[in-house]
């Protein structure tokens, strides 16, 4: 009998003791994230996002495993910051340095580039799509080939029209980048309707195609503000402009394969990054030859990640 009556004082006692400990657990505070990512209870959150398709990865892409720490900030003041519109220019060097670029301000401070600053031989290929005009996937092809990866800013409409296309960038290894929505001039928005063209495009992307989208932002016609930029910054984003592009996208006005071959030849340079669009048939035809004449100059191929990196004194 007092065996029985000392085993139920034990059970009491053990049970009381779970409750307590989860009482406790229960007053430990946890991050609530919301499908954004957004820690509710504060104005700055960050998120971490698998750069590959959700609960898989592709052991061919040497960054699948790579997360994308995103900072958000809801707190700027954005009435105080200039929205005076700038078009995107730069100034060609044939001795293989850097371009030049506009010199008005800084874009650095607002985590935009042009070039990535490294010093050693190595060119970030990019492509914008805005449409398809019937050469992506031959491009695919080619880098798949030379085994380069590229990034690519997609508007909405082309990821709608090219779901497959876009989860082949993916699968492939490559970076799929925001182009916007609606391929506005940025700074003639609001700034609600600017967060709505990156972020509903975003969005789109991880529903259509099951990927998040690459934290990397063009401005849709070259056309910027301090405040575009420090808008897309508060988001997470990475903007990218370009130190080398020459006229490819008039569908109706392209140049000669050769064409683009001798420009990369006479302007490539370290930490380039050259501008191209998916439309052009003289990209598609004159790529496996200019992605190997960059090879046999020693240059090999990085990707925007790298700017990540760097920033965190990655070497």
């Amino acid at each position: 009998m007092k065996l029985k009556k000392g085993r139920l004082i034990a059970g009491i006692i053990a049970a009381a003791l779970l409750f307590a400990l989860f009482m406790v657990w229960q007053q430990i505070p946890h991050r609530n994230v919301d499908s954004r990512g957004s820690h509710q209870k504060g104005k700055n959150y960050v998120k971490n996002e698998d750069k590959s398709e959700s609960g898989t990865e592709n052991e061919e892409d040497g960054e699948s495993n790579q997360k994308q720490e995103r900072i958000i900030v809801d707190t700027t003041d954005y009435a105080s910051i200039d929205n005076t519109l700038y078009a995107w220019w730069f100034k060609r060097n044939d001795n293989h340095e850097k371009s030049g670029c506009q010199e008005d301000f800084d874009i650095t401070q607002y985590q935009a580039y042009y070039t990535v600053p490294v010093n050693e031989k190595k060119i970030y290929i990019t492509f914008d799509c805005g449409y398809e005009n019937g050469y992506t996937a031959d491009i695919l092809d080619i880098l798949k080939k030379e085994g380069v990866t590229a990034a690519f800013f997609v508007t909405q409409t082309f990821i709608r029209d090219n779901i497959e296309l876009t989860k082949r960038m993916k699968e492939e290894g490559h970076l799929v980048c925001n182009h916007t929505v609606t391929h506005p001039s940025m700074p003639g928005k609001s700034i609600e309707e600017q967060k709505n063209e990156l972020l509903t495009c975003e969005s789109y992307m991880k529903e259509a195609t099951g990927y998040e989208m690459d934290l990397f932002f063009r401005p849709p016609r070259g056309e910027y503000s301090k405040r575009t930029l420090q808008m897309a910054k508060d988001l997470g984003y990475t903007t990218i402009f370009w130190s080398m592009a020459y006229l490819d996208y008039d569908v109706n006005n392209q140049p000669t394969s050769d064409h683009v071959v001798e420009h990369f030849k006479k302007y490539y340079h370290p930490g380039a990054i050259p501008l191209m669009h998916n439309v052009s048939i003289a990209n598609r035809d004159a790529l496996e030859q200019t992605l190997g004449n960059m090879k046999k100059e020693g240059y090999s191929f990085g990707t925007l990640y790298d700017l990540h990196n760097l920033q965190k004194g990655v070497n």
